[in-house]
């Protein structure tokens, strides 16, 4: 057994997608103030996007609580609580065309502006995948959006699971055919890698400290004894020799 930060038999790296590998609040607020320019639709999108951000978590759970009702996918999650939003923000004039394109929003995220070389770096040595709780399809079509090379997809979607469910982790490193400490996982949420870490999986963290903007509240910094702690993705692959 190697030491704690033995990197040496690691094959592949999962990755986090919000906020780790793309800046979704930016992105969104943009994207959307753009758009109800163009519409003549105003509102406070600034609101509406660390609204729908705030309800993501609790959206999971209630999924998780109510197994009876099946695994629901992260759009659907996500249309439902735009719904709610535009309603609480009285937002007036949006076709059911509207809150598609809105709800898609989450498909078209830029990425950090490490991101990309850093991902392209790693790909040369390693096996590189998200593993996030974002749907096939939103991960697909952020990856055409944002130029990410992945090697392949992986979702809590294929396990109908959300991180940080056990299914989730040991499930993409089962799918990888590899074992969990051969697979590392990074994020810019030290809870992300808790839960990693707890089964098994290696972990790098990268902080992304305007990932929240002004409401930032934590993960401005490793709070755990992780694998690895960089500035940022070219900062991983230097660590891994890539």
């Amino acid at each position: 057994m190697g030491t704690p930060s033995d990197t040496t038999a690691v094959k592949a790296l999962i990755f986090d997608v919000f906020g780790t590998v793309v800046d979704w609040r930016t992105s969104l607020i943009t994207d959307f103030m753009w758009w109800g320019k163009g519409r003549g639709i105003s509102a406070d999108w600034t609101a509406l996007v660390d609204g729908w951000r705030g309800m993501y978590v609790a959206s999971m759970q209630d999924v998780r609580e109510h197994p009876e009702r099946g695994y629901v996918m992260l759009d659907e999650l996500h249309r439902r609580s735009l719904e709610k939003l535009v309603e609480k923000f009285s937002i007036k004039g949006l076709t059911e065309a509207d809150l598609d394109h809105l709800t898609k929003g989450w498909h078209r995220l830029n990425p950090w502006p490490d991101s990309v070389a850093g991902l392209t770096r790693l790909k040369t040595k390693f096996v590189i995948s998200p593993l996030s709780n974002g749907n096939v399809a939103l991960l697909t079509n952020m990856a055409k959006f944002a130029g990410l090379p992945w090697d392949l997809i992986m979702s809590a979607e294929l396990f109908e699971h959300y991180k940080p469910d056990p299914e989730t982790y040991l499930g993409a490193a089962k799918l990888l055919g590899l074992k969990p400490e051969q697979v590392m996982m990074v994020a810019a949420h030290n809870g992300d890698l808790a839960a990693a870490q707890k089964y098994g999986l290696k972990t790098a963290f990268v902080a992304r400290p305007t990932e929240y903007g002004p409401l930032q509240k934590v993960d401005f910094e490793a709070t755990g004894a992780w694998d690895i702690v960089a500035k940022d993705f070219g900062g991983i692959a230097d660590r891994l020799g890539c």
